[in-house]
C-alpha cells in the first residue's frame, strides 16, 4: 500500500475557486480509482490559494487481477467436425486465448462458445498519469483563462505539479500550459519565500509544508484563524463580526495565516455602523468589532455607541513585517472610509423626497417602467395590504409614507458605492430628516429577510411594506413573462415568494391571497397594456408557485414531508390553502406536535380506514354535521352510536373559525380514537359494506363525516406511517 500525492500549483486562485474545486475533486478521485480497480483508504482533498492537493491514504500499488467470462459464437458456427473455425479462431484471438481454451456451454439458446480472460491488474504508477491530467482537465469553475501561448485551460495559470507515489514521481507531462510543466517532487512554500521546497515523500507533504510556513489542510487552517479571532476579540472585550461567507473567504485566502489588530480613526465612528462594517467586511475582509454591549439599534445614525475603533485582518505575509502590512491596512481603509464620509455628505444635502423624483431617471425592468413606476405599484399594493388587514389609522398612515419613500436611497451615493446598504442608509437618512421613527423603520425593515435564516420585519408598517415590494416584484415580472427555471431567477423570485409566506408566518397575519392576487392582477392588466395580462390566468399561476413555495419552506424549518403534503399538497384546494397562509403553517406544526407525542398514529389509523371507506359513499366533502345525513334508528350495534357521539361533539370545532379549532380538533379526534376505532374492530365492530343498502349508505356516512370533520385539519390520506 502506498500513499498518493498530487498538488496542482497555480498563482493565486479565487477564493471561492476552491470551495467548488474540492468536491468534484474528491468525486472524481473516488469514482475513477475504483473504475480502475485501485482500492484505498481515505481520500483528503485540500486546498491554499496556490495549490489544490489531493492525498490518497493506502492505495493498491496495482489494480486488482480482473477474471471475466467472455461469450463467443454459437457452437455451431465456431466448430466444424470438431476443427474450429475462423469466427473461433478470431474470438480466441480478441480474447487474448489459443483456440483450444476456448469452452461449450450450453444456454437457454442453444449451446455457444465462451472464454475465461483474466486480464492483470497494471501497476498504479502506469494507470495514474493520464488520470491526473483527466482530473485537471475536468475541474469546473467560473471565469476560467489561458496562459501565454498554451490552449490549457484553467481558474489561474498552472506553475507546477507535484504528483508522488509515496517517494516515487509519477512521470507526467502537462500538455497546453506555457511553458509544459512536467510533474515533480518540488513545490512552493509562501510566496515571499520564494525558493522552492523538496517534498521527500507522499506521506511528509503536510509537515513538510508546514515547516515552511504553509497551513495546507484548509480545516486546520480555518480552525488556526478561527482561534486567532476569539483569542484577539476576548482581550479586547469585544464581539467580531465575522460571518460565515467572510470566514470562508478568509480561509481560502491565505496559507500562512497571522492576525494583524489594526485602528480606526475614531473619527470616523461619526458613520452609521454598518457603513464601517460594510467597508471593513466586503470591501476589506476585515473583521470588525462590537463592543459586547452594544445598542442594537437599526437605525443607529453613527457607531460610536456599536464599534470599536479596531479592526482585525488575517495577513498572509511575513510576520516580521506586521508593522508595515497594520500600517498599510490602516492607510487603505482610512482612504474608503474618507470616501463614504463624503457620499454621506453629500447624500445628506439632498432631501429624500427630492431623491425620489430621481428614480424616474432610472429604468427598473425592460418593459416595467422606472424605478419611480415601480415605487408607485408598491404604494397601490401597500393601500391595497392595510385596507385587506384592516390595520389601524397609525399604523396604515406610517406603511403608505414608507412606501412613498421606500427607494429614495437607489439613487443616493452610498448605495451606489455600497449596494449591500439599500434600505438601512435610506432609513437612517430619513431618520435624521426628521420623518417618524416608524417610517424609517418601515423603509429599513421591507428588505426583509434579504435570504434563509434573515431576521424578519418586526414592525408592523414594515412588514406590510415587505409584502407590497415582493408581491410588485412577483407581479410585475410574472407579467412580463420570465419564470424561475431550475438554477436560473435572476430576479430572486423565489426569495420574494419565501419571504412573503415567511412574513405572514411570523406575523400571523389572516390575509386572504386569493382575493388579493384577483385584485392585483385585475390592476396588473390595466398598468402594463403591452403585455396583454389575462389576470385570471396570472393570478391561478402566481397561486400555483406560491403553493410551490410554502411546501419548499415547510419542507426547509423540518417538517416531514408527508405532513407537508397533507397539509399543502396537490389533494389540498389552492383555495383552501391561500386564503389563509398562516393557516397552513399553523396546521402543519400541529401535526408535527401530534407525530411528537405519538398521538398521530391512533387518529390517523382510523381516519385513514375511514376515508379510503368513504369513497364508496357519495357524501360531499363539505358535509360537517351528522344530523341530516345519519339516522340513528337504522344503527345496529352500539359502536355506532358511540362514533356519532364522537361527531357530534367534533361539528362545532370544526365549523369553528378561530385559531384554537384545530388544537381542539386535534384533541377531539385523539381522545375519541378509541371509540372510533371499535366501529371496525372488536366484538362490537360493524360490517359497513352490509347487503341492507340503507344501513350500508348510514354507515358510509357516518365514515364520511369523520373524514371530511378530520379534513378540516390535514388531509390524512397522505400521511405514512
Amino acid at each position: 500500500m502506498s500513499t498518493f500525492l498530487l498538488e496542482i500549483g497555480t498563482e493565486e486562485l479565487p477564493a471561492d475557486f476552491a470551495r467548488l474545486a474540492l468536491p468534484q475533486l474528491e468525486q472524481m478521485v473516488d469514482r475513477d480509482l475504483q473504475s480502475l480497480r485501485l482500492s484505498c483508504g481515505k481520500i483528503h482533498c485540500t486546498s491554499t490559494p496556490r495549490r489544490l492537493v489531493v492525498l490518497v491514504e493506502d492505495l493498491a500499488s496495482a489494480a486488482e487481477d480482473l477474471e471475466e467470462v467472455r461469450k463467443g459464437p454459437p457452437a455451431g458456427q465456431a466448430f466444424k467436425n470438431d476443427v474450429p473455425t475462423q469466427a473461433a479462431i478470431g474470438f480466441a484471438k480478441r480474447c487474448g486465448l489459443p483456440p483450444e481454451a476456448l469452452e461449450l456451454r450450453d444456454t437457454p439458446k442453444g449451446a455457444f462458445v465462451f472464454a475465461k480472460v483474466l486480464e492483470r491488474g497494471r501497476p498504479a504508477i502506469e494507470l495514474l498519469p493520464q488520470q491526473i491530467l483527466a482530473w485537471i482537465g475536468c475541474l469546473q469553475g467560473r471565469r476560467f483563462m489561458r496562459w501565454g501561448d498554451g490552449e490549457r485551460r484553467f481558474s489561474r495559470p498552472i506553475r507546477w505539479l507535484v504528483a508522488l507515489l509515496d517517494e516515487q514521481i509519477i512521470p507526467l507531462r502537462l500538455e497546453g500550459s506555457d511553458p509544459e510543466i512536467c510533474a515533480s517532487n518540488l513545490s512552493r512554500g509562501n510566496r515571499l519565500h520564494g525558493d522552492a521546497v523538496i517534498i521527500p515523500s507522499a506521506d511528509s507533504y503536510v509537515q513538510t509544508l508546514a515547516d515552511v510556513g504553509v497551513a495546507v489542510d484548509r480545516q486546520e487552517r480555518a480552525a488556526l484563524i478561527q482561534r486567532a479571532i476569539e483569542k484577539a476579540a476576548a482581550e479586547l472585550e469585544a464581539c467580531p463580526d465575522c460571518p460565515d461567507d467572510l470566514f470562508e473567504e478568509l480561509t481560502d485566502l491565505v496559507e500562512a495565516p497571522f492576525l494583524l489588530e489594526g485602528a480606526v480613526d475614531e473619527s470616523y465612528l461619526d458613520l452609521p455602523a454598518e457603513v464601517l462594517s460594510t467597508v471593513m467586511r466586503l470591501h476589506q475582509r476585515y473583521v470588525p468589532l462590537y463592543l459586547l454591549e452594544a445598542a442594537n439599534d437599526p437605525l443607529a445614525l453613527d457607531a460610536r455607541c456599536s464599534l470599536l475603533p479596531r479592526f482585525l485582518c488575517i495577513a498572509n505575509g511575513l510576520v516580521e513585517a506586521s508593522d508595515t502590512v497594520r500600517r498599510g491596512n490602516e492607510r487603505v481603509l482610512k482612504a474608503r472610509l474618507a470616501d463614504a464620509e463624503f457620499f454621506v455628505e453629500v447624500d445628506r444635502s439632498i432631501a429624500s423626497i427630492d431623491r425620489r423624483e430621481q428614480l424616474a431617471r432610472v429604468t427598473f425592468a425592460e418593459g416595467l417602467g422606472s424605478l419611480l413606476d415601480r415605487v408607485e405599484r408598491i404604494e397601490w399594493l401597500t393601500d391595497l395590504l392595510v385596507d385587506q388587514l384592516d390595520m389601524s389609522a397609525p399604523i396604515s398612515v406610517k406603511a403608505r409614507r414608507a412606501a412613498h419613500l421606500c427607494k429614495h436611497d437607489l439613487v443616493s451615493q452610498m448605495v451606489g458605492e455600497f449596494p449591500e446598504l439599500q434600505g438601512v442608509i435610506g432609513g437612517k437618512y430619513l431618520l435624521a430628516e426628521g420623518e417618524p421613527r416608524e417610517v424609517a423603520l418601515a423603509v429599513l425593515e421591507h428588505y426583509l429577510p434579504r435570504g434563509s435564516g434573515d431576521a424578519l420585519p418586526e414592525s408592523d408598517a414594515g412588514a406590510v411594506l415587505a409584502l407590497a415590494e415582493r408581491l410588485e416584484l412577483l407581479l410585475s415580472i410574472y407579467a412580463k413573462g420570465e419564470r424561475p427555471s431550475g438554477s436560473s431567477d435572476p430576479y430572486a423570485l423565489r426569495r420574494a415568494g419565501n419571504g412573503l409566506l415567511q412574513i405572514l408566518w411570523s406575523k400571523g397575519w389572516r390575509l386572504d391571497l386569493i382575493a388579493l392576487l384577483e385584485q392585483a392582477t385585475t390592476n396588473w392588466s390595466k398598468l402594463l397594456p403591452h403585455y396583454k395580462v389575462d389576470p385570471s390566468a396570472l393570478a391561478a399561476e402566481l397561486c400555483e408557485f406560491l403553493r410551490q413555495r410554502m411546501l419548499s419552506l415547510l419542507e426547509e424549518v423540518g417538517t416531514d414531508i408527508d405532513l407537508v403534503q397533507a397539509v399543502a399538497g396537490e389533494t389540498v384546494l389552492i383555495e383552501r390553502l391561500l386564503s389563509d397562509p398562516a393557516d397552513a403553517r399553523m396546521r402543519a406544526d400541529l401535526l408535527v406536535e401530534m407525530r411528537r407525542t405519538g398521538e398521530l398514529l391512533a387518529v390517523q389509523a382510523v381516519v385513514t380506514r375511514a376515508a379510503r371507506l368513504a369513497e364508496k359513499g357519495d357524501l360531499p366533502a363539505d358535509v360537517l354535521s351528522a344530523a341530516e345525513v345519519v339516522d340513528p334508528d337504522l344503527f345496529e350495534k352500539a359502536c355506532e352510536a358511540e362514533m356519532l357521539k364522537v361527531l357530534e361533539a367534533l361539528e362545532p370545532i370544526s365549523k369553528d373559525s378561530s385559531s384554537e379549532r384545530y388544537s381542539q380538533l386535534a384533541e377531539g379526534l385523539t381522545s375519541g380514537s378509541e371509540a372510533l376505532a371499535a366501529f371496525f374492530d372488536g366484538d362490537q365492530s360493524v360490517m359497513v359494506m352490509t347487503d341492507d343498502l340503507a344501513v350500508r349508505a348510514n354507515r358510509l356516512n357516518l365514515l364520511g363525516i369523520l373524514r371530511n370533520q378530520a379534513g378540516v385539519l390535514a388531509d390524512f390520506s397522505q400521511i405514512k406511517g
